[in-house]
Order: structure tokens, then C-alpha cells, then sequence
């Protein structure tokens, strides 16, 4: 009997290994491509600011070969975290080129995106065209589908524990998917590691000095943290309102696009910067140099709302890695507190909030920033979860504990007592 088991487990992990090294092979090459096209299409549009001005056409082309084309794949992200949970709706292979050469287009004419969206889809149609392959469905299927959303966030970001755990996380508020780490480590490994054979390098930032622990640091650090979560709050519901408003205005989503890609190119001519526009990586630069303007975090944080509502093709975390690093810096002064520090906790804790993947986050803060922090990191990650509500940036992100259910009881009985009186 205990033979058999050995056997079965060899087996098993020997099949999810290759499933997992093939799904990392292609991730790593898509996202190489990916982030070389991006690091080029953004210094072409710095020298040639005039190309924000195609940003709407761009956005009309785009919405409509989705609505022609695209089918489900308009989907996106929740697409492929509705299917991981289980859904039965394929996820076409067309979504690769479709968010790939949007979002690099997106770059390019000057929307305000990020990338981690781009590389989360690329890895769920990857992986379920893998599956297929296979002959994988039902709970293989959900198991192969989050190893593919960590091979995508790994290996876009560098950060192949924190892309495990993301993949892990991100399917449901409260509840980690565990029984799916085998493939999802080795999947965000070989993607990493296949990007990196590329040549494929990630910035670092520094956090600098870590002081020491103190009653006043900790009271500090909780105003920090319930700050960066509700920026985190504002973010995700803002983006919610205007994706519903745009909807409501404008039922054809060809002319809605090129609508919303317009107000993009008039909001940044009549404040007269493209600061904001693009990947707008120099701001993380200035976070953590102290050199941020005290308004950067508002003004990325408007424009990516502008580009995402619109329905503009890319990913949210990278703006919220810079919304949370200038914001830092913005909070450090009146904290007292070392500018490249909190630059550092505000970039991971408004992701936490925005994203509600708390374990995840502080993961990456330590792959990103060193081990020194990681009880200031988990607890800035946590408080900001704790206050960003119950729905992130993902729609698709299924509810199995309520943040606050812990508090129920207590509001319950004082509505009831308040109800006698």
C-alpha cells in the first residue's frame, strides 16, 4: 500500500513538473517579448509626445477587433479568475494577442495601464490551452489555470514566490488555494527563470534604514497602512464607476473607447504633463529619492482611472506600486518617518488593499526589499487589507469571508438593543 502511494506521488508530481515547465517556458518567452516591446514603446512615445494624441483611435481599434473578434476575451482578468474558480466558459487563445499587442499599444499612444493584467491572461489562455493538450478539466483544470496566473505575474515582475502565492490568493477573499502550490511554484519559477535567459533584468528600489520598533513608530505605521488602503479602496471603486458610467452613457464600446481615450488626451493638454502617462516609472525613481511631487500619487491615480475605466487594455498593479510609493513619500514627512521607507510600504500596501492578496504582498515586499522590514511589511499589508472592503480590482474575486464578519455580531446586537429603545 505504501509502494502505491510512492508510485501515485511520483506520478503526480512528475506530470504536473512537465505541465508546469511547459507553461513556464511559453509564459517567460511571452513576457520577455512583452517587456522588451514595453521598455521600447515607451521611450519612443517619451520622444514623441505628439503620439498621445492617436490614444483614442488606438482604443476604438482595439474595442472593436474584442467585439468583433475577441468573443468571451473581453473578459480579461476575471475571465481567467472566474474559470480557476471553477467556471466552464473557454478562454480562447486569441485573448495572447488581443491583450499583448492592446496593451503595448495602449503604452504607446500614452494610457495610463500597467502590466500584471496583460501577463495574468497571457497565462490563463496559455495554461488552458495546455490543459486542453492534456485532456485536463474539472479540478485539474482550476489546478493548471492558477499555476498559469503565477507563471504570468512571476515572471512579468520577477517575483516567483510572490507570483506563487498570487495565484494562490487571488481567487477568493479568505481562502488560499493550497492544494494548487506544487505546480503554481515550480510554473512561477520556470517562468521567471526563462525570462531572466532572455535577458530580462527588474529594477530594485531600496528601502534604506529600518528603525527601530516603537509604541510611536507602530501608531505611525497604522496611519499609514489604513491610508494606503483606502487609496487602495478609492482606486478599485473608482475604476468600478466609471467602467459603469461609460456603459451607461455609451452602449457601443468602439465609440466608448475613443470617447475615454479623448477625456485621457485633454486631461493631460490642459494640465500640460504626460507625468502620469504610460508605465510613468520615473515616479518610483522620485519616490524613493524623496524628489516626488506631494500630488504625484493623485495625479497617477486620475489617469489610470481615466485609462482603465475607459476600457483601455493593461494591468493595474504597476500604477498601484507607484500610486503607494508616492504616496509614501507624500505621508513620510508629516509621519516623521524615512522617505524611502514608507515609499516602500506604500508600494505594497495599497497593492494589499487593491487587490485583497495580503499574504501575497508582503511576499514580494521581501523579495523586493530584503527580509529587515518583514514585520513592518506584514503589518502595513495587513491593516491596508483590513480597510480597502470586501471588493478589489478583480470583480471576478469570489467573497468566502467577509473582512468585517468578525464585527457582525457586535453591530447586530447594538441593533438590537438600539431598535427596543
Amino acid at each position: 500500500m505504501k509502494n502505491n502511494k510512492v508510485v501515485l506521488t511520483t506520478i503526480y508530481m512528475g506530470k504536473w513538473l512537465l505541465i508546469a515547465l511547459i507553461i513556464g517556458s511559453i509564459m517567460g518567452t511571452l513576457s520577455a517579448f512583452f517587456l522588451n516591446s514595453l521598455t521600447w514603446v515607451s521611450a519612443y512615445r517619451g520622444t514623441h509626445p505628439w503620439l498621445l494624441l492617436l490614444l483614442p483611435v488606438s482604443g476604438a481599434v482595439f474595442a472593436y477587433l474584442y467585439s468583433r473578434y475577441g468573443k468571451n476575451a473581453a473578459g480579461g482578468n476575471n475571465l481567467v479568475i472566474s474559470q480557476a474558480n471553477g467556471g466552464e466558459e473557454n478562454i480562447p487563445l486569441r485573448l495572447i494577442p488581443l491583450t499583448l499587442f492592446g496593451t503595448i499599444t495602449t503604452h504607446l499612444f500614452g494610457g495610463s495601464v500597467g502590466r500584471e493584467g496583460t501577463a495574468v491572461q497571457m497565462g490563463g489562455a496559455a495554461a488552458d490551452a495546455v490543459g486542453r493538450v492534456f485532456r485536463l478539466s474539472g479540478y485539474e483544470r482550476e489546478i493548471i489555470l492558477i499555476a498559469g496566473i503565477s507563471a504570468g505575474f512571476s515572471s512579468v515582475f520577477g517575483t516567483p514566490l510572490a507570483g506563487t502565492i498570487f495565484g494562490l490568493e487571488v481567487l477568493a477573499l479568505g481562502k488560499l488555494r493550497s492544494e494548487a502550490i506544487f505546480p503554481s511554484f515550480f510554473a512561477a519559477f520556470f517562468a521567471n527563470m526563462v525570462t531572466e535567459m532572455y535577458g530580462i533584468t527588474h529594477t530594485h528600489y531600496k528601502m534604506g534604514a529600518v528603525p527601530e520598533w516603537t509604541v510611536q513608530v507602530f501608531l505611525k505605521l497604522a496611519i499609514a497602512g489604513i491610508c494606503f488602503g483606502l487609496i487602495g479602496w478609492v482606486f478599485s471603486r473608482s475604476i468600478v464607476f466609471l467602467k459603469k458610467t461609460y456603459s451607461n452613457w455609451v452602449s457601443n464600446p468602439v465609440l466608448r473607447n475613443f470617447l475615454g481615450g479623448a477625456v485621457v488626451v485633454v486631461a493631460a493638454l490642459l494640465l500640460g504633463t504626460q507625468r502620469y502617462l504610460g508605465l510613468s516609472l520615473p515616479l518610483l525613481s522620485d519616490a524613493f529619492s524623496g524628489q516626488a511631487s506631494p500630488f504625484d500619487f493623485i495625479g497617477k491615480l486620475f489617469f489610470t482611472v481615466l485609462s482603465l475605466g475607459a476600457g483601455y487594455q493593461g494591468g493595474e498593479v504597476t500604477p498601484l506600486f507607484e500610486i503607494g510609493a508616492t504616496l509614501g513619500s507624500t505621508l513620510a514627512p508629516f509621519l516623521q518617518l524615512s522617505v524611502p521607507f514608507l515609499a516602500g510600504l506604500g508600494f505594497i500596501g495599497v497593492f494589499s488593499g487593491a487587490t485583497n492578496t495580503p499574504i501575497a504582498c508582503f511576499i514580494m515586499g521581501i523579495e523586493l526589499f530584503g527580509s529587515q522590514s518583514a514585520v513592518y511589511l506584514l503589518m502595513i499589508c495587513i491593516i491596508s487589507y483590513m480597510c480597502s472592503g470586501n471588493s478589489g480590482i478583480y470583480s471576478a474575486q469570489e467573497n468566502e469571508l467577509e473582512k468585517g464578519r468578525v464585527l457582525l455580531p457586535l453591530y447586530e446586537s447594538w441593533k438590537s438593543k438600539q431598535s427596543k429603545h
